[in-house]
């Protein structure tokens, strides 16, 4: 019996097969690699479109094929516009687009008024003091709808949902007590305000500059001192969270510094802002797991459009938008929205400082752009 292994001879054998492998190997990647690179285009925008923005950026720069397919089925979301209350007695009601630095003006006499609450999915949420009528409006269909009226005095509201949807839910929280809360809420199609009186740990204190958004179903109520509270429609319950209050104690301080707070949420992640003069906002996003607020050095390119009423998030929008914070605040006549970019960490237009306690709050909410932009004059 031989050990071919013991001939030097047969030593080329192995290596010669060892090389043909490598060979194989290669061609296989090679031929993988060119299949990749020259797929049918219909085939390379099937799979390009399922991309989100991001990695369809990333697969524009492999090669010119690569980047016209991307091109072609890249899409890119829309950012709110600024809707500004007229300072005139007339019912022209402005609309800024922040991406191309434009105005649009509609005429709105349905705000005739009226306060706007909320917005969202393209609605309204309005409130008359006067007749303590509430009712939600479509301001590009002029659709109205009414709602039973309520007495919203010191207490925010918000809705979940478009008012022509199953899932809508409008809630409003008010304090009555030391301890006692009361939330109310209406759903589409609803007669009477269905109202529940809640136990509440002390710390937390009900205020007209408290937060209140929905996030995957719940609502989360952020209080003055800082504590979380959240309800679930569905079980009907009310909880405090007992996730600790973010440590902001140069905010505390500031002038004003409850009307610098801003809370978004965005695909069930849950965001709060802190700003105040002379100082840069500070980004918390809840680490639900952990109980906690972890500060945010970046946001991963999402983009954050805050105000007093209601604050919104973007996670896939084009060039410099991205990264940065949109506040409710347009300068230059129109020019300029102004914003803080994270990737810089500074304000634009640079500025020492912006108050935003100078600002009415009441007089500019974030929503939605049209689809169609005909109809405004």
């Amino acid at each position: 019996m031989y050990c071919w292994c013991k001939f030097p001879a047969f030593g080329w054998v192995t290596e010669t097969i060892e090389d043909t492998r490598v060979s194989i190997d290669e061609a296989e990647k090679h031929n993988e690699q060119s299949t990749i690179y020259n797929m049918p285009m219909e085939l390379l925008e099937l799979i390009i479109s399922r991309l989100t923005l991001e990695e369809n950026l990333r697969a524009s720069v492999v090669c010119k094929r690569w980047l016209k397919a991307a091109i072609s089925v890249r899409v890119a979301d829309k950012p709110p516009w600024l809707m500004l209350a007229s300072t005139c007695d007339d019912d022209l009601i402005e609309f800024y687009d922040p991406r191309t630095r434009k105005s649009y003006w509609l005429e709105l006499p349905e705000l005739r008024g009226c306060r706007a609450c909320h917005a969202r999915d393209g609605w309204l949420l309005l409130y008359s003091f006067q007749t303590q009528s509430i009712s939600f409006l479509s301001p590009y269909t002029r659709e109205l709808i009414k709602l039973p009226t309520l007495e919203l005095a010191s207490q925010v509201v918000a809705f979940s949902a478009a008012p022509t949807t199953t899932s809508c839910i409008v809630l409003t929280v008010k304090n009555i007590s030391r301890g006692l809360v009361a939330i109310s809420t209406w759903r589409p199609g609803g007669s009477e305000w269905t109202t529940v009186n809640f136990q509440n740990r002390l710390p937390f204190v009900s205020s007209t500059w408290n937060k209140l958004v929905c996030c995957n179903g719940l609502f989360y109520f952020l209080s003055l001192t800082g504590w979380l509270g959240v309800y679930n429609p569905e079980e009907q319950s009310w909880v405090i969270r007992t996730v600790p209050p973010p440590e902001c104690r140069d905010f505390i301080f500031a002038k004003n510094w409850w009307k610098g707070r801003f809370m978004a949420e965005h695909h069930g992640d849950l965001y709060i802002m802190y700003t105040a003069p002379s100082l840069n906002p500070v980004i918390y996003k809840l680490d639900q797991i952990n109980e906690v607020w972890e500060e945010m050095k970046s946001l991963g390119g999402l983009t954050i459009f805050g105000s007093t009423l209601s604050s919104h998030a973007r996670k896939d929008l084009l060039g410099m938008m991205r990264n940065s914070v949109y506040f409710a605040k347009v300068l230059f006549y129109g020019k300029r929205c102004v914003s803080y970019s994270l990737t810089d960490c500074r304000y634009y237009p640079r500025k020492q400082s912006y108050d935003w306690s100078e600002q009415n709050p009441f007089e500019c909410i974030w929503i939605e752009p049209p689809e169609d932009i005909s109809i405004f004059i």
